[in-house]
């Protein structure tokens, strides 16, 4: 007997999504630093990183594109987790939930590359930041697997940095940590967990799921 041909095919949209995740993070890492190399003025201690796309920025449409382009693979990236839970859990509630804060960061990421700051609507990031719950239901949905301990305490550590590092960045403790002279290091290692990790759990589940996706079988 062979495995189903629908079955495999599944899988292997599964996977080509979540590969979404793991390009994601690296073309964010790509287009930063390529843009700040084209802004020779860039101070990384005391500007935002939205300001590379700004109207100050020797070449804005670098980190735009990328910023855009990594909006995309996000959106696509938690489809695929979200059809990973189904699959490995059957916990479809909780995968539909995933999907749509990925889709949100996806949609806030993409109107901030097509809307740089200062414009307004260039807030429209902040949906991104919703993405930092997705570790939390990547957790729920997956907790039935118990060979996924691992993966799930790398997700909870991942949730308390960003926790932490929100507490800080608001000011709401400590507040003279973060100011006007170092606040662009803490956002850009605030942006390195908050991407990062969607590549490491994107990888970490594809595994999972080509360990387990049918393979052709002789009777």
């Amino acid at each position: 007997m062979t495995a189903s041909p629908i079955f495999e095919r599944r899988y292997r949209r599964r996977r080509l999504m979540l590969a979404c995740g793991v390009a994601a993070p690296l073309l964010a890492l790509a287009s930063t630093l390529t843009a700040m190399a084209a802004y020779p003025h860039f101070n990384p201690a005391r500007q935002y990183l939205s300001e590379l796309g700004g109207a100050s920025a020797s070449r804005p449409l670098i980190f735009n594109a990328g910023v855009f382009a990594a909006g995309v693979m996000a959106a696509l990236a938690g489809v695929g987790f979200g059809l990973a839970i189904a699959a490995l859990t059957r916990a479809r509630v909780i995968a539909v939930l995933t999907v749509t804060v990925f889709l949100l960061a996806g949609y806030g990421l993409t109107q901030a590359a097509i809307y740089p700051w200062p414009d307004k609507r260039h807030l429209a990031i902040n949906l991104a930041l919703g993405i930092q719950l997705a570790p939390l239901l990547l957790i729920w949905g997956l907790w039935p697997r118990r060979d996924l301990r691992r993966l799930r305490a790398f997700l909870a550590a991942a949730f308390l940095a960003m926790a932490v590092l929100t507490v800080l960045t608001k000011h709401l403790i400590f507040p003279a940590l973060v100011n006007d002279d170092n606040v662009g290091w803490w956002e850009r290692g605030y942006a390195i967990i908050l991407v990062g990790w969607v590549g490491v759990a994107a990888y970490l589940l594809d595994r999972r799921l080509r360990e387990e996706s049918p393979a052709p079988k002789t009777a």
